[in-house]
């Protein structure tokens, strides 16, 4: 089983895993954190210059890690879907997705069969054409999920409709982004908190898994007990910095 059927049956049956974004385009880092243990990682074309052909490269180092690779797209164009699909991600992490239509009108970008999306059996995710068109055409379906961010009031209160959309599985919080749609700069403050539990149990009412983003190791307990079973920890950018700083303190302390 690859690392991409792996996930999708984990994200499907709510297993906890635990990932974190990757904003740096060398693919060294998506293979240097496979090497250490992560269930999977976030490229980040949203926030971050990946292209077509850094999420290629992103995806081939994903691939010989063994680690599962979703991209969060920039928009829900379904040339962003197919080229993250088509290269071997995993999955789509959707931004800003506020209602079930908008949920329903990504799923038919990700779908071949009564779908908009293009099909090639000579992709990356195909395995270069050895799988064949049938082959593909049902690991694909088996091997690919579909999260939704909710990143603003109006989506929260919609969680449960966005959740219940055939071919959605998984909600993905972003507090930060709820936070600044609130006029708030703390994505700690108790009404995002609240949004985030909302969200997590509208996930779990209807049987699909609830993600959250979190830039501390220790809150991850506390939305595990909220019913969260996807953990977006920090991001690369994040890792780097605060190793650095610490070496950096560290080193000026000992320096005379």
């Amino acid at each position: 089983m690859n690392a991409r059927s792996a996930f999708a049956q984990m994200l499907r049956s709510r297993t906890a895993m635990i990932g974190t974004f990757v904003k740096l385009r060398d693919p060294a880092v998506i293979e240097i954190l496979g090497g250490l243990g992560f269930d999977f990682v976030i490229i980040d074309a949203e926030h971050a210059p990946f292209d077509r052909e850094s999420i290629a490269c992103a995806t081939l180092a994903a691939r010989a890690a063994n680690v599962a690779a979703l991209v969060r797209i920039p928009g829900i164009e379904g040339q962003w879907i197919s080229t993250a699909l088509d290269g071997g991600a995993a999955g789509i992490v959707a931004p800003q997705v506020r209602n079930a239509a908008m949920a329903a009108e990504l799923v038919q970008k990700f779908s071949y069969r009564d779908g908009a999306r293009g099909f090639s059996p000579s992709t990356a995710a195909a395995g270069y054409g050895a799988r064949g068109i049938a082959g593909h055409l049902e690991a694909q379906s088996e091997e690919t999920v579909l999260i939704c961010q909710i990143e603003d009031r109006s989506a929260v209160g919609e969680a449960g409709d966005i959740a219940a959309t055939d071919g959605v599985d998984g909600l993905l919080v972003g507090p930060v982004d709820l936070a600044v749609s609130e006029g708030l700069t703390d994505p700690g403050a108790p009404e995002i908190t609240a949004m985030g539990e909302q969200v997590m149990s509208a996930a779990r009412t209807v049987g699909v898994s609830g993600g959250m983003f979190v830039a501390d190791p220790s809150a991850c307990s506390g939305w595990s007990d909220r019913g969260a079973t996807l953990f977006v920890l920090g991001a690369d950018q994040s890792f780097l910095q605060q190793s650095a700083r610490a070496a950096l303190a560290a080193a000026r302390q000992a320096t005379p």
